[in-house]
């Protein structure tokens, strides 16, 4: 174990909460082993189901003591999780999207972190299935068969605006990259890390290219200072890039795929909402023994047990009710956009947004509502320390803002009333 990811794991609670641990983290290792080959779709929600089990009991102190999961994030590896969507013509299972996003849930309902540091890494799988040529597809697919994992290095801060200030530019020794980028969720734990940069050099003006970067390159830096009150272990840091030496080999095609119809988008937000609907799930499944066996009913229902208090039962009813629905839009989402990966058109990528982001706005309110009443109806006493259930909140709290559900009601009723195709693009 290196030295950096040594002295994270030593730092005290209290120097954890303080954020002042802040430090560079040494890449990686290679993969311990091959990761085991998953044989069918049952078998990888098995896995899931068993992985999400040994993982509920510790995410409390992952959380309380921010505690990166070093020995999880291998174990899921191992388990061949991580390699369901390579493509079956270069050597994977190629889950449907349905299959993908109840993995996600499943994990994510018992530690929310955990749910949510693949997703980049699948994103990166979906942008090379997409964009990359048979080369690259080839190689990369081969890497994750192999254990190694994506990262992710997008998004940038510090502007009021979306615009990419990366650059990959062309110098004497070949293409070079230099950026600073943030929200950087997975790119502790990564072999390799997705940049999106602007490419220089090719025409009059740049374009957007994803860059798959080694991340033990020269000239990268990675930073654990991501100080959200929610999905406090995913690694969402920074990363540095100063003048990295990039093989033309690891440079994908990026606007490209968004100029012309594609699935990256819609499975990328099916993905956050598997994340926001398992948080819920998660917190549901929390309130029922509590209100059980701590909880207390109110003076004014009349009964001696909060499980027979009326309005609780009303309350939870709506609960079940917003998750079911929640679960039934994310599986008729993925159906859609599994149909428009294999016949990609202007329409059935636009069906697809459409049916995905019409999935995100319930997630999102399914899970942040499923949270809240854990707390509401367990009184006082759920907010107890010891509980811990403050996390299920602040984690879909947090990861609801990753992109505003106001604009995904907007592009449901433009698309509903005027037929206005929804922009392609991975916010959606």
């Amino acid at each position: 174990m290196s030295d950096a990811i040594s002295s994270l794991q030593s730092a005290t609670p209290a120097e954890r909460a303080a954020n002042s641990f802040r430090q560079v983290v040494a890449p990686v290792a290679a993969p311990r082993q091959r990761p085991h080959v998953i044989a069918s779709e049952a078998q990888a929600l098995a896995i899931a189901q068993q992985l999400a089990a040994q993982w509920a009991p510790s995410a409390l102190q992952r959380d309380r003591e921010r505690l990166m999961p070093w020995a999880e994030i291998e174990t899921y590896s191992d388990s061949g999780l991580w390699a369901i969507t390579v493509p079956k013509a270069y050597g994977g299972l190629q889950v449907s999207n349905w299959t993908l996003a109840q993995v996600i849930a499943t994990i994510a309902a018992a530690d929310g972190s955990l749910g949510h540091i693949p997703q980049n890494h699948f994103y990166a799988l979906e942008v090379l299935r997409v964009g990359g040529s048979d080369a690259q597809q080839r190689f990369f697919f081969e890497r994750v068969l192999a254990g190694e994992r994506f990262g992710n290095a997008l998004a940038e801060i510090g502007h009021r605006d979306h615009k990419r200030r990366t650059r990959l530019e062309q110098a004497a020794a070949g293409w070079v990259l230099n950026g600073e980028k943030f929200y950087c969720t997975g790119a502790i734990f990564a072999h390799w890390i997705p940049v999106q940069a602007m490419q220089w050099g090719e025409g009059p003006e740049p374009v957007s290219v994803m860059v798959f970067v080694p991340r033990d390159a020269v000239g990268v830096t990675v930073t654990d200072d991501w100080d959200g009150m929610g999905q406090r272990v995913t690694g969402s840091g920074s990363v540095s890039l100063q003048n990295v030496q990039i093989q033309p080999e690891w440079i994908v095609p990026f606007q490209v795929s968004f100029d012309n119809p594609t699935t990256i988008g819609p499975v990328a937000q099916i993905m956050h909402a598997a994340i926001d609907l398992g948080i819920g799930e998660g917190a549901l499944q929390a309130s029922l023994p509590f209100i059980r066996e701590q909880a207390r009913p109110w003076i004014d229902a009349g009964v001696a047990q909060a499980s027979d208090d009326p309005l609780t039962l009303q309350a939870l009813g709506k609960v079940d009710v917003r998750l079911h629905a929640a679960r039934a839009l994310l599986r008729r989402s993925a159906l859609i956009t599994d149909a428009a990966q294999a016949a990609p058109t202007e329409a059935s990528v636009a069906a697809a947004s459409v049916a995905v982001a019409e999935a995100r706005t319930l997630s999102h309110s399914a899970g942040l509502l499923a949270a809240n009443k854990l707390l509401e109806l367990g009184g006082t006493s759920a907010t107890f320390a010891a509980w811990g259930f403050d996390r299920y909140w602040r984690n879909v709290r947090t990861h609801t803002l990753h992109d505003p559900v106001r604009w995904k009601w907007h592009a449901i009723g433009n698309y509903a009333l005027n037929d206005v195709i929804p922009p392609r693009y991975g916010a959606l």
